[in-house]
């Protein structure tokens, strides 16, 4: 079965696992300086823990399109206070960083964090070195450029083909390095480098991510491909169509959801997961 550990906390994957988003940015796409005092962010934090999410996930740059990136020392200021006060009250939730920087990730796991979540997939220099070092759940995501210019006319030849060969290179470059394989997490990428139809052939495509062997990760919510499709410019008014996306992510095989609206998600699932159980 698979898991996700580090030191005594464990996660096992039998059903769909929730991971609560804090962004404590200026800048976000969608929640951008709603969380970024200490206090409301704390507060935020422990409402996502309650409503369910067995995960928060901390991210200290904006990474919506067009975003500059931020220096090393303002990630670290903005991320490690809300890691240690969340560690000063709970030993048990699972925290993950949100960063590419190998010295923030190194700092974070040192305050009480436990898993990388990397949008450029360990491609900043020294980090695939870094985890294999901590020896660390780490999160690999697709992205086509960088925040600053992902969304500028992406093009694919083949979309899903290049995104799964994407993966197994990167899968093929932590093996190198010692990267332990129950270490490894994936992630498609949705909105990071794709047009409204990439993603949404990767969302139909899901399990063929899963078929690579490795716990997989949807991170749609409040995206653009969903106001897309529903014609709803604002990221906050998503929130149906987030839940409706991550329904379909856990059909599609998804094991781990990357959400805003927590308390929303946990209740869909539990209608799907009431739904799996009654065939026993």
């Amino acid at each position: 079965m698979m898991q996700i550990k580090h030191l005594n906390r464990v996660i096992t994957l039998n059903k769909p696992v929730i991971m609560g988003i804090l962004n404590v940015t200026p800048d976000s796409f969608s929640d951008g300086g709603k969380w970024n005092s200490l206090d409301k962010g704390f507060e935020h934090a422990l409402k996502m823990i309650e409503d369910g999410a067995q995960i928060i996930d901390i991210g200290g740059e904006s990474t919506r399109p067009g975003a500059e990136s931020v220096s090393v020392e303002q990630e670290l200021e903005r991320v490690i206070p809300f890691i240690k006060k969340i560690r000063e009250v709970n030993s048990e939730v699972m925290i993950s960083v949100d960063t590419s920087q190998p010295e923030v990730i190194t700092k974070a796991i040192e305050a009480g964090a436990d898993i990388w979540n990397d949008i450029r997939a360990l491609s900043v220099d020294g980090a695939l070195e870094t985890a294999a070092k901590l020896d660390i759940p780490v999160i690999l995501m697709h992205m086509k450029g960088t925040p600053k210019t992902m969304q500028n006319r992406p093009h694919y030849e083949d979309t899903l083909t290049e995104v799964i060969d994407f993966l197994k290179d990167k899968i093929e470059s932590c093996h190198k390095v010692g990267i332990k394989d129950e270490n490894i997490i994936l992630d498609p990428g949705f909105g990071f480098g794709k047009t409204v139809k990439d993603n949404y052939i990767l969302l139909d495509n899901l399990d063929k991510f899963v078929s690579l062997g490795y716990p997989l990760l949807s991170a749609l919510s409040r995206k653009s491909m969903l106001g897309a499709a529903c014609n709803i410019p604002n990221a906050q008014d998503r929130i149906v169509s987030s839940v409706a996306g991550a329904l379909i992510s856990v059909m599609k095989g998804a094991h781990m959801l990357r959400v805003h609206d927590v308390k929303e998600t946990r209740e869909a699932l539990m209608v799907y997961n009431a739904t799996i159980e009654s065939r026993n």
